[in-house]
């Protein structure tokens, strides 16, 4: 699961350069967005699809020509990281993503620690595939476990077993540097008591990261419907917010403390480094249906590009045009704080202030209600220290609350 800036209001535009400047620490980007799945999960809201058949020749050559357009615009830059998402990009050949390794490294110049990483689900794991995807380049997988118990694994609607998810996450043991799982709390009927237990049956699994995610019910999903119609109820507020702080506490306490909200790692280290790029709000680069980019213009502004969301869309405007983009819309700097602060506040580092002012070209007190953040300070919401704003525990809880008083 990965977090992205809102979308952006389109505008009428000329084409867009795109500047090749010197990295700023931040990171640069690749995402590659793999739409297909064998089944859609319930509670799932991301561009996924599932399809009898995919024409494996005809996508690793789209996705090709996408990723050529886009290079061609930021020559120059040094790639920090690039992420294979979906849908189930473990789905695709290995082939595929050792051809798309190989033309990013045309194209830009890989940093000697680059993070490639791939998506995967426990049932579309193979050790022979994970052979395979390593020898691809791939150093880092991401496997979507969700649940340690039959029960919930099924009211999810996932297609594994437990003993499924141990054996993938042995395998991604084995044949990569790095791999992290993912996690769903919040389910309905959870005690405190059955989740502390399901987090101490997956802590020694854990390689250098969790991502622990509260399952919300997103509109559009079968989980909307079926909770709309009373088919099963969420934990409420007091219970949701006992089973987050366990969820704290207990990592926290093994070494993995959360540097974001959902998102907990080895310190220095275990972090993702790709979606790192997004919290701090650097330049990726999106290909594929429906992926997102964020590019730096020449003149210090930046560009919100947006690729058509249907695959098969998507797909005829690459072999029509030699790429699926519906928008690139420069960002103004309200827009450009607003999606700073949303993105950078997840993170237990905060946003720098002299990051707001390269973005925006002001100073924090001329860019939010000062009374606003004053009382948020006061309450213990935010906090602002050594040069950065940093929403506190407290306050990344009720982020949304935060961002919406601070910004008006």
């Amino acid at each position: 699961m990965s977090s992205y800036p809102p979308d952006p209001q389109p505008s009428p535009q000329s084409p867009i350069q795109i500047s090749s400047r010197k990295d700023d620490g931040r990171g640069f980007g690749l995402y590659i967005h793999w739409p297909f799945c064998k089944s859609k999960c319930p509670y799932c809201d991301f561009n996924s699809h599932v399809r009898d058949a995919v024409d494996q020749a005809r996508w690793r050559d789209a996705l090709l020509a996408e990723l050529d357009h886009y290079g061609a615009q930021t020559a120059g830059r040094t790639l920090t990281s690039i992420f294979f998402g979906g849908g189930t990009p473990s789905l695709m050949p290995p082939a595929t993503a050792a051809a798309l390794i190989e033309r990013a490294g045309r194209h830009w110049r890989f940093a000697p620690d680059i993070e490639i990483t791939l998506e995967a689900n426990p049932t579309s794991v193979e050790a022979a595939r994970f052979r395979d995807f390593r020898a691809a380049g791939v150093n880092r997988v991401s496997l979507g476990v969700q649940a340690l118990n039959a029960r919930d694994l099924a009211f999810l609607g996932r297609a594994h077993g437990v003993d499924e998810a141990l054996a993938a996450i042995d395998l991604a043991r084995r044949h990569f540097p790095r791999h992290s799982f993912d996690l769903i709390y919040a389910r309905p009927g959870q005690t405190e008591a059955a989740w502390a237990a399901e987090l101490d049956r997956a802590l020694p699994l854990v390689g250098d990261h969790l991502s622990v995610y509260q399952l919300t019910i997103e509109p559009g999903t079968a989980f909307a419907t079926a909770h709309a119609r009373g088919d099963f109820a969420l934990p409420d507020e007091d219970l949701a917010g006992a089973l987050y702080e366990l969820t704290q506490d207990r990592l926290a306490a093994a070494g993995l403390p959360a540097y974001e909200i959902s998102n907990h790692a080895w310190p220095g280290g275990g972090e993702s480094r790709h979606n790192l790029v997004y919290w701090r709000y650097g330049d990726y680069v999106g290909v594929g249906p429906g992926a997102h980019g964020r590019l730096t213009l020449p003149d210090g502004g930046k560009v919100a590009t947006r690729q058509r969301r249907a695959p098969e869309t998507w797909l005829a405007a690459v072999e029509a045009d030699g790429h699926g983009t519906q928008e690139g819309v420069p960002l103004g700097s309200a827009e450009r704080l607003e999606e700073m602060l949303m993105m950078g506040l997840r993170l237990a580092e905060g946003v720098p202030l002299t990051r707001i002012r390269a973005e925006t070209g002001k100073d924090l007190p001329e860019t939010v209600d000062p009374d606003a953040l004053r009382d948020l300070a006061e309450g213990g919401f935010l906090s602002l220290d050594a040069g950065r704003l940093r929403a506190t525990d407290a306050g990344r809880q009720r982020l949304n609350a935060v961002l919406g008083a601070l910004l008006g």
